[in-house]
């Protein structure tokens, strides 16, 4: 069984057509089906069902799939490992992270990595920490900034907890101050309009669930937006959000911190179990957990490389 072979078994199986395959492997469509079909000569069964204009796996080719995928990675992976032993000139990072963070620490992170290593690679992956673990757990990033604890059935990764940082309340500037006191509590919301994330942001789940743990519902002025979007919306008048005291500092809105015991989310860099980060990938963890230590309101409160979740399928 050769690398080659595993390759164009993957790519038939992602475009469902040979011609297609060979043309994502730049291989002539001859060449391609050959080896697949010594592929399965040698694992004696077929692999695909081949029909005119429709090419399915079969049972045995779906058995092979995650396991060739793997393999490939793997590959990959070593293949990076061994490019970046000559001092990091070159290579990649794929970073994971939730648009909070992407507009707060993570250009600051990406710069001094940047200055160090200015011959690797960086590619950035922007999205909500449930999207950011399936997308981790499929092998498409080295690392992610994620909110922990993750759902009880995430795949298995590995966490190290960098930063516990507080929730605020932003208001626009030029509007009346959401409290005249120094603080405001959760349940002061309970009249406001707010201005609310999409479904899928940790951010949403927070406010939500601290809002019900208060005894109401809240009410909505502008739902579904991502960060800069509810930033403008909240800077426009529309009422008030709840964001990490980061962003809030950069945002030049108005801040009001919430009365004891306040919110609080828990950021986490994170990687896939069963595979060793590249040493690029390291490198910028290390920088990542330099820099968000000492960035937040609170240290962390449990010791890193924590394996969370659980296998699934």
């Amino acid at each position: 069984m050769q690398l080659q072979q595993l390759r164009y078994f993957a790519a038939v199986a992602d475009t469902r057509h040979f011609t297609r395959a060979a043309q994502r492997e730049h291989v002539a469509q001859p060449s391609l089906s050959q080896q697949i079909r010594s592929l399965e000569r040698e694992l004696g069964t077929e692999l695909f069902h081949r029909a005119r204009g429709h090419v399915s796996l079969t049972d045995a080719g779906e058995a092979l799939l995650p396991l060739a995928r793997r393999i490939l990675a793997d590959t990959e992976t070593a293949r990076r490992e061994v490019q970046e032993v000559a001092l990091l000139r070159r290579g990649r990072v794929r970073l994971g992270a939730p648009p909070s963070l992407c507009a707060s620490v993570v250009p600051d992170v990406l710069r001094v990595f940047h200055d160090r290593y200015p011959g690797v690679e960086l590619l950035v992956h922007e999205g909500g920490s449930r999207d950011l673990v399936a997308v981790l757990a499929a092998g498409e990033l080295d690392l992610a900034l994620v909110i922990t604890p993750l759902p009880g059935q995430a795949p298995a990764l590995v966490t190290a907890e960098l930063l516990r940082e507080e929730l605020v309340v932003v208001s626009a500037p030029a509007g009346p101050a959401p409290t005249a006191g120094k603080r405001l509590h959760v349940a002061a919301l309970r009249d406001r309009p707010l201005v609310m994330f999409r479904h899928g942001y940790d951010l949403r789940e927070l406010t939500l669930s601290a809002c019900r743990a208060a005894g109401f519902e809240p009410r909505f002025s502008v739902e579904g937006g991502e960060m800069d979007a509810v930033l403008g919306f909240v800077r426009a008048g529309l009422g008030l959000a709840v964001v990490p005291r980061m962003v809030a500092d950069r945002s030049g809105l108005r801040t009001t911190p919430l009365a004891p015991p306040g919110l609080h989310r828990t950021i986490s860099v994170a990687h896939r179990a069963d595979v060793s980060p590249p040493r690029a990938a390291r490198e910028l963890r290390r920088i990542l957990a330099d820099h968000l230590t000492g960035a937040g309101t609170e240290p962390p409160r449990a010791a890193p490389r924590t394996p969370r979740g659980t296998r699934t399928r």
